[in-house]
């Protein structure tokens, strides 16, 4: 559960993706403040400002000798994420870095050289933390299923998947064998983050499907282009356990020698229909237990809102040591090196094997 105290960020870098943080602050004022954001330029400044009521700045000093905030989100492209963590580092700062930490397994390993034994870095990786996903990890970490031997995931791409898949099978850093293919079929594609196209004409898209061997335990990936978005590719996700098997919200299990039970995860969504209480997410129950409850009831935000808030909220009280790290650098790594282990395969045809590398501590 996040904590309920006010969490306090600056932010380097204004673009789409920052923009989710700024969002959030401005509709939980009570639980997220952002101190700043630093920009590029003052004209791009000027328009932050217009548009979130945040000061900005053109450096992080600067920043920083307005108001300490809790932690520094980082939010600029791929290759300078590791730049901008090592000088925030260097200065005694705690940071949430935007997925992945850095673009390729070169860039990994010299950052996690340079600031891995610090203990300052974070990864805003927040599938984990969207309800569905944790209510799931509740009930598996609870030995419903007994001990998780595979995940089978539809649903999202790369780090956040291979990020599900090994939080739910509960491995940690030790190598792995990934096969992986990719296959082009026709398939509308209508909708984007750009909005409806209006153009239902078939195109040429990619599904990439991935074995990971664990070594004992597997994971399966699949996903297809602009899953996230296209509305004619429903997500799915299996976990299957030595005493039963979890397919989206439905569970099946041995509850003794000669009787398997079926069980459902069961959202209270208020404001549908008749109900007057706002649209709203309360919480997740099984089998009468309550595995998930809403961090920001009444807020109304979307599950990925949700999770997003949460680890925000997750990394202040970490900053504030009040409370355990939420996703640290060594899981993002160790994700982002499976998943580049995928599309190397894809490219080459041909199995790729994963070491343990120096995060695995």
């Amino acid at each position: 559960m996040a904590s309920t105290a006010q969490t306090r960020f600056g932010m380097v870098g204004s673009g789409w993706r920052g923009e989710f943080f700024l969002r959030l602050a401005r509709l939980l004022p009570g639980r997220l403040r952002a101190t700043g954001v630093v920009t590029r330029t003052e004209s791009r400044g000027a328009e932050v400002t217009a548009e979130w009521g945040v000061p900005t700045f053109r450096t992080t000093a600067e920043l920083l000798a307005h108001e300490r905030p809790d932690f520094v989100i980082v939010s600029v492209p791929w290759p300078v994420t590791p730049e901008v963590t090592r000088d925030l580092v260097a200065a005694g700062v705690p940071v949430l870095a935007e997925t992945p930490p850095a673009p390729d397994l070169a860039g990994l390993r010299s950052l996690w050289s340079d600031v891995g034994g610090g203990g300052l870095v974070q990864v805003a990786e927040q599938y984990l933390l969207m309800p569905g996903h944790a209510a799931r990890l509740e009930v598996i970490r609870a030995g419903v299923l007994g001990e998780p031997t595979s995940v089978q995931i539809s649903s999202t791409h790369l780090y956040h998947a291979v990020s599900l898949i090994r939080g739910l099978l509960g491995v940690g850093y030790d190598p792995t064998e990934v096969s992986a293919r990719a296959f082009a079929a026709p398939l509308a594609n209508p909708l984007s983050p750009d909005g409806w196209s209006g153009d239902a004409t078939p195109q040429q898209l990619s599904t990439t499907l991935a074995t990971i061997d664990f070594g004992g335990r597997m994971g399966l990936y699949d996903f297809t282009d602009n899953q996230w978005w296209n509305p004619l590719r429903s997500r799915r996700l299996v976990v299957r356990g030595s005493l039963g098997e979890l397919v989206d919200d439905r569970v099946v299990r041995l509850v003794d020698p000669t009787t398997p039970v079926e069980s459902s995860l069961v959202r209270r969504q208020t404001g549908v229909d008749l109900n007057l209480e706002g649209l709203d997410l309360k919480h997740i129950s099984f089998d009468g237990r309550v595995v998930y409850r809403n961090p920001f009831v009444g807020s109304g935000l979307s599950d990925d809102d949700l999770a997003v808030a949460d680890i925000v909220a997750r990394t202040g009280a970490w900053a504030r040591e009040e409370g355990p790290a939420p996703y640290p650098l060594a899981e993002a790594c160790q994700d982002h090196l499976i998943s580049l282990a995928i599309e190397e395969s894809v490219r080459t045809g041909r199995p790729v094997h994963t070491a343990k590398e120096a995060w695995a501590g």
